[in-house]
């Protein structure tokens, strides 16, 4: 019994035996439950600003995720030319400067609504790069063999980071302000850059550079269309995030127009 416990552990986290993407969930982890923690006080932040306004808040939720309809083929494409260790490097660094910038503005006092719009503007820009990026470098970290296990578990932190950092970013709100959270946001991202510095290189598996040709999204959008198992992945995941995933928006206003907190 205790045999075969040790062995469908061992099944279950295959992927961690490879070094760099042990570094990779660990940074991914922390990373990911520091940006949960912001999306609670950004919208905390959006609702004190705004006096209690959904509209403010859907904006802002628009600015930050709206790019990724436009930018989001470009940014596969960049993700296909480029290193992907060396596009991550970038993305992390500039979501945390992005965050810095808004922890400090609200840590002096004089963040003002337009300011949030404009930097989750920014970071929804960034992030339609970074995102692309980051879940295609699984398979070079891993290869083919352990990649369904890899992925498997980077669902799991992503999850996981989704129940800690809300609950974190309550406690810390009541406690002592938006801010901070912002600010603890920041230096989560450092664990992701830590991550990516500590890999080697040389054990990756990098994929065959896609060389520059012009057409390279449309051809992409017709693989697509002629793909219809992949096509209806993409239109399930098309409804279930615009209808099912509301949360950001109604979580904040329910705590505060419902319960009045």
């Amino acid at each position: 019994m205790t045999g075969r416990l040790v062995d469908s552990m061992r099944t279950t986290f295959s992927a961690t035996r490879v070094r760099n993407f042990r570094y990779f969930l660990i940074g991914m982890l922390v990373s990911n439950t520091g940006t949960w923690m912001q999306r609670i006080a950004q919208d905390w932040l959006v609702l004190e600003l705004s006096h209690r306004s959904g509209l403010a808040l859907g904006i802002t939720a628009a600015l930050q995720f709206g790019p990724q309809l436009v930018v989001a083929p470009i940014a596969g494409v960049v993700a296909d030319r480029y290193p992907k260790r060396t596009v991550l490097f970038i993305t992390q660094s500039s979501m945390m400067a992005i965050t810095v910038l808004l922890g400090v503005l609200d840590l002096a006092g004089v963040v003002r609504l337009y300011d949030v719009y404009l930097l989750a503007l920014a970071l929804g820009v960034v992030a339609s790069f970074d995102n692309p990026t980051r879940q295609s470098f699984v398979i070079e970290m891993v290869g083919r063999g352990d990649v369904t296990n890899a992925v498997g578990l980077n669902s799991a932190a992503f999850n996981l980071a989704r129940i800690i950092g809300p609950a974190t970013a309550g406690f810390m709100i009541a406690g002592i302000g938006t801010a901070p959270v912002f600010l603890v946001n920041a230096a989560s991202y450092l664990a992701m850059l830590a991550a990516l510095y500590r890999m080697r290189v040389d054990e990756l598996h990098p994929a065959p550079r896609i060389p520059t040709e012009r057409g390279q999204i449309r051809a992409g959008l017709r693989y697509l269309r002629e793909r219809p198992d992949l096509l209806m992945v993409v239109v399930l995941i098309f409804f279930v995030g615009t209808f099912g995933m509301n949360f950001q928006l109604l979580n904040a206003l329910m705590a505060t127009t419902v319960f009045g907190k």
